[in-house]
C-alpha cells in the first residue's frame, strides 16, 4: 500500500542523515541475447523471440554473446573500473513465473568491473560517487497484468507472460555507500543516474531508452540517527524508469521512513514500488538477502579472462565521455558556468549539443530548448527528450528563421504544429500557411492601404515623427496575419512617406 506522508526534508536531517545506494541496469543493445542468438528487437510481438536457451529448458547449452563482454568492459572503464583478469558467471535461484528456469546468470563474489568512481555536477558542484561494481547479468522475461487499475499483480484478474526479454544483456551498475548527501540526496540519485545513462550513450552501448525500460534503476534508501555509526534497515524501490521519479523516489521514502521512525515503528527490508501518479512508493515483498538467492557457480559456463591487450585496446578507443565533453563545448560556446548550469538543470545539454551538430548556433539552440521547448514541457509534465520535437526539428526551424521565411513569432506557432505532431518545420509551415510574405507588390499594396486608411498617422510620419510608422507597422502585420517581417514593413513604410 502506498502511505501518504508529510513534512519537509530540511525536518528529517535535522534527526537523520541518508544513506543510498543506487543500482542502475544497463540493457545493452546488442544484436542477439547474452547467451543464445535469439534477436533483441524492441516490441517485437510476444513469444516471437525465443528458444530453449532463454527458456532455460532442459539440456540447452549457454554461450557468452563476446559483444556483450564488451560493452561491459567499456561502462567498466568509463567509469573508472579496475577490469577483472578472470570472472566468472553464477547461478542466481530464485522463482519467478517470467524466470522459466528459476534462476538468473548473473555474476555474484567475482564481477568484470570493480572499484570505480565518477563526479556527478549537482547545482554547480561536483560529488563523487564511488561504484562498487558492475557486472554481467541476463534480463527476465515479462509479466503483464489484466485486468486491475494500476497494470501491477494486486487487483489483476489474469497475468500473460512474454519472454522476449529473458536473456537480453544487462550490465548492473551498483554504487557503494553513498554517505554525506544531506537534502542534496534526491538530487544527487538523479544527477547520477543521469551520468550514467550519457556514458552508456556515448559508449554506443545501449539507447538508454528509460521510457523503453533500456535503463533503470533500484533506489535504496535508508536512515540513520544523526551521530550514529550504524546504517538503517533500507527498501529497494526497483524499477524506477525516469530520471524525475528517481529523485522523487528519494524524497518519498526519506519523509515516509522519517515519519515511521519518529511514531516508533520500524523499517522492513523490502522491495517497493513507484507510483508515477502520486509519487509515492507501495510495498512490495520482503527483500531477499544474498543468502536465499543461494548462489553457485554456473556449471555450463567457464570463466572469463579478459586479455590485458584487449582492455588497453578497448581504453584507447573510449569515446570522449560526456563529462570532458561538456567541459569543451562550454569553451567553445563561451558560457559561463551558471548557463552550463541552467542547461543540465533543463536536460538540455545532449539536446543543445545535437542542435549545434545539426547546423544551429549555440545561442539559437539555448534559445529554443531552455524557452519555447522547456516551457511546453513543463506544462506537460514531461521530458525534453520525450517531446516530439527532435534537434534536427530545431535546427531546420532556426534555418527558416535565418533565411527570412518566418520571424520568431511565426515560428512559434510552426513550432506548436511540430509538437502537435503535424510533421517537419517545413511541411508544418506550408500547410499552414505561415511562410513571411516577401512578394513586394503585396507589401506595398498593402502599406499603401495602411497609409491611406490612417491619413494622420502617415501625416506626422512625413514630418518627422518615424515613430508613429508604428501604428502604420500594425495595419500591415494585421493586413498579412502576421505574416510580414516588421522591421521590412518598417522601411518600407518610411520609405513610402518620406520619399514623397
Amino acid at each position: 500500500m502506498s502511505t501518504a506522508v508529510t513534512g519537509d526534508l530540511a525536518d528529517v536531517l535535522s534527526r537523520y542523515e541518508v544513506v543510498l545506494g543506487l543500482e542502475v541496469h544497463v540493457e545493452l543493445g546488442t544484436r542477439t541475447k547474452m547467451f543464445c542468438s535469439c534477436p533483441t528487437t524492441f516490441g517485437a510481438e510476444p513469444n516471437t523471440q525465443i528458444c530453449p536457451v532463454c527458456l532455460g529448458m532442459p539440456g540447452a547449452l549457454p554461450v557468452v554473446n563476446a559483444v556483450g563482454v564488451e560493452s561491459a568492459i567499456k561502462i567498466g572503464l568509463a567509469l573508472g573500473c579496475d577490469i577483472a583478469q578472470w570472472c566468472r558467471f553464477a547461478r542466481k535461484n530464485y522463482f519467478y513465473p517470467d524466470m522459466p528456469k528459476n534462476f538468473q546468470t548473473s555474476q555474484y563474489d567475482e564481477p568484470i568491473c570493480f572499484d570505480g568512481a565518477i563526479d556527478v555536477d549537482v547545482d554547480g558542484r561536483p560529488v563523487t560517487v564511488a561504484i562498487e561494481r558492475a557486472h554481467m547479468e541476463e534480463d527476465t522475461g515479462k509479466s503483464l497484468h489484466v485486468g486491475g487499475a494500476t497494470g501491477r499483480i494486486h487487483g489483476a484478474t489474469h497475468s500473460l507472460l512474454d519472454f522476449n526479454r529473458a536473456g537480453i544483456p544487462l550490465v548492473e551498475i551498483v554504487t557503494k555507500p553513498i554517505v554525506g548527501a544531506g537534502a542534496d540526496a534526491p538530487a544527487v540519485a538523479r544527477a547520477y543516474v543521469g551520468a550514467i545513462r550519457d556514458i552508456v550513450r556515448a559508449l554506443g552501448v545501449s539507447d538508454a531508452r528509460m521510457d523503453q525500460g533500456s535503463i533503470r534503476a533500484d533506489v535504496n534508501v535508508s536512515l540513520m540517527p544523526v551521530g550514529a555509526t550504524e546504517f538503517g534497515t533500507r527498501t529497494e524501490t526497483k524499477n524506477v524508469n525516469s530520471l524525475r521519479s528517481v529523485e522523487r523516489t528519494v524524497r518519498f521514502e526519506m519523509l515516509r521512513q522519517a515519519e515511521i521512525l519518529d511514531g516508533g515503528g520500524a523499517i522492513h527490508q523490502e522491495t517497493r514500488h513507484f507510483n508515477e501518479a502520486t509519487g509515492e512508493t507501495m510495498g512490495g515483498r520482503v527483500k531477499e538477502t544474498a543468502t536465499d538467492y543461494r548462489y553457485f557457480p554456473e556449471p555450463d559456463l567457464v570463466p572469463l579472462a579478459p586479455e590485458r591487450e584487449w582492455v588497453d585496446k578497448l581504453r584507447a578507443e573510449l569515446p570522449e565521455l560526456p563529462a570532458a565533453k561538456r567541459a569543451r563545448l562550454r569553451s567553445e560556446w563561451g558560457l559561463s558556468e551558471l548557463d552550463m548550469q541552467a542547461i543540465d538543470n533543463a536536460g538540455a545539454f545532449d539536446l543543445i549539443s545535437a542542435t549545434v551538430a545539426a547546423g544551429a548556433s549555440p545561442e539559437s539552440a539555448r534559445k529554443w530548448w531552455l524557452g519555447e521547448l522547456s516551457r511546453y514541457a513543463n506544462e506537460h509534465d514531461a521530458e525534453l527528450a520525450e517531446l516530439t520535437a527532435t534537434p534536427a526539428h530545431v535546427a531546420e526551424l532556426q534555418s527558416l528563421v535565418d533565411g527570412g521565411r518566418l520571424t520568431d513569432k511565426l515560428a512559434r506557432t510552426v513550432l506548436s504544429g511540430v509538437l502537435a505532431g503535424e510533421g517537419t518545420p517545413a511541411e508544418v509551415m506550408a500547410a499552414r500557411n505561415l511562410e513571411v510574405v516577401n512578394d513586394t507588390g503585396a507589401l506595398t499594396a498593402a502599406v499603401d492601404e495602411a497609409i491611406a486608411a490612417n491619413p494622420d498617422v502617415a501625416a506626422k510620419v512625413r514630418d518627422g515623427k518615424v515613430a508613429a510608422a508604428g501604428v502604420l507597422v500594425g495595419a500591415v502585420m494585421k493586413a498579412t496575419r502576421g505574416q510580414a517581417d516588421a522591421k521590412s514593413v518598417r522601411e518600407l513604410i518610411i520609405a513610402r512617406l518620406t520619399a514623397e
